[in-house]
């Protein structure tokens, strides 16, 4: 499926989306080295599902470890993108047709989603600056 999409339709770059597990961190690594053999940028990886802040004490639990994205993404000059939360609120906004980021970058759940889509920007406008292309302007 990747690799038709690529083929077929003109992209600026690829994300790459892993949790912090070892298994989805190898299948993230495959991803890298499919992306840069079909020559396309990659515009970073992210860090989904990386911690849970527990509703009750508020404290961070690393439920599936933490930071592998980011090792990862250092090991390959891939640029890291963030770390995007596991909320039960996320999901279930999700599943009802609502994103979480529709209820604003000051809602604590839609914190580290923001992030994610600041640096995204980021990381496209310089891909773009850099192929010489017009950037991206978020006003």
């Amino acid at each position: 499926m990747a690799l038709s999409l690529i083929q077929t339709v003109p992209l600026t770059g690829a994300i790459v989306v892993s949790t912090p597990s070892d298994v989805s961190l190898q299948d993230a690594r495959k991803a890298i080295e499919m992306f840069r053999q079909m020559k396309v940028d990659l515009v970073g990886m992210v860090e989904n599902m990386s911690y849970f802040v527990c509703p009750h004490c508020h404290q961070e639990t690393d439920i599936f470890s933490r930071g592998g994205a980011e090792k990862t993404a250092s090991q390959f000059g891939v640029a890291y993108l963030g770390a995007v939360e596991l909320d039960p609120a996320i999901r279930k906004a999700g599943d009802g047709g609502q994103p979480m980021v529709l209820a604003g970058e000051d809602f604590a759940a839609a914190k580290s989603l923001y992030e994610f889509a600041r640096n995204v920007v980021t990381r496209v406008d310089d891909i773009k600056s850099t192929a010489g292309e017009s950037v991206i302007q978020i006003q």
